[in-house]
């Protein structure tokens, strides 16, 4: 059994702008560096949480590595984090992100993943292409996803009849390094 080092671990997600006065709004990368859970991959299997109310909120490091060339101010930031936790996830009803993977397809260095994804009170599961690596005392997965905000319930933020909105496909990157505990 190996302990998911949220140190190490990051999961950020692109979540783009659109409406027909979308170039007033930003695109946003929004970040966790709270993953917490187990991974048992002799049993291809993992429990992983996401304490969603520590979410941050375009690091400036996170918005280049995205392409991104501009960075919003203080207060338009403080603004998305504010939309996002009370109007968007509603943490104060939904304050995890819950992942349970139960099936590995093939323990290599690319695997696909079973996972079933808990967001907003709304489980779907997803098939998930990873880049595995396991040695002594360490497994990490890194990959790719894109899913709906609608397909957990959630409606994407937007404002002026939907002039300026949050596109309802987000990209989502992570990257999960788990270790076995000291004997």
């Amino acid at each position: 059994m190996y302990r998911v080092d949220p140190a190490r671990s990051v999961v950020v997600i692109t979540v783009r702008r659109g409406g027909s006065l979308a170039r007033f709004g930003h695109d946003h990368v929004v970040a966790s560096h709270g993953v917490q859970g187990f991974v048992a991959p002799d049993a291809g299997r993992a429990d992983l949480f996401v304490p969603l109310t520590e979410l941050t909120v375009d690091e400036p490091a996170l918005r280049a590595q995205a392409g991104f060339d501009t960075q919003p101010g203080e207060a338009d930031i403080a603004g998305t984090r504010d939309n996002m936790h009370a109007m968007v996830l509603e943490t104060q009803r939904f304050p995890f992100a819950l992942i349970r993977i139960d099936t590995v397809d093939k323990m290599e260095s690319r695997a696909t993943l079973d996972v079933a994804i808990t967001l907003h009170g709304v489980q779907r599961n997803l098939v998930v292409p990873v880049m595995l690596e396991i040695s002594p005392g360490e497994v990490s997965a890194s990959g790719l996803i894109e899913f709906n905000q609608s397909d957990f319930g959630i409606a994407p933020f937007s404002i002026l009849g939907g002039a300026v909105q949050v596109q309802d496909r987000l990209s989502l990157r992570f990257a999960v390094r788990a270790s076995s505990p000291p004997e």
